[in-house]
């Protein structure tokens, strides 16, 4: 945990050419989370005198900091370039064979969806039989305490 918070300290890039675009994308979500965090700080703490606006300020340049250094720790560095080489590797779908399988996919949920129905149609019409449910036109007010 100590060479962590001496890692923070550091200014060097680790491994300066690699994984750029992965730690670049990294950065960026840690450092909205944490803009969006302090701007609800700010809401919170009335946002008209001059410390709700310093206290997240300070905060937020703290924050964006910290989460730029995040991204050049060593072992966490190390699997970012992993994660963009993997990433490299994957073999993309064209634009047709993208929209191919997006109607697929559609297709397929429109189809469950129609089955869930008919089911639960089904069912319903079985339990309203038996006078489990109450009829179509009944309150079905649910549980009472007495």
């Amino acid at each position: 945990m100590n060479t962590f918070f001496q890692e923070l300290l550091h200014t060097g890039i680790y491994k300066r050419t690699q994984g750029r675009v992965t730690r670049q994308v990294t950065f960026a979500a840690l450092a909205i989370v944490v803009a969006l965090g302090l701007w609800r700080l700010n809401d919170t703490m009335g946002g008209t005198t001059a410390m709700a606006y310093a206290v997240p300020g300070v905060l937020l340049l703290l924050g964006w900091w910290v989460a730029y250094r995040i991204v050049n720790v060593p072992a966490f560095a190390d699997f970012l370039i992993a994660v963009e080489a993997e990433m490299n590797k994957v073999s993309w779908p064209t634009r047709a064979e993208l929209i191919r399988s997006s109607i697929v996919v559609l297709i397929v949920m429109f189809a469950l969806a129609l089955v869930l129905l008919t089911y639960d149609s089904v069912w319903q019409a079985v339990f309203r039989f038996l006078g489990v449910l109450p009829g179509a036109g009944g309150g079905g007010g649910g549980g009472g305490g007495g």
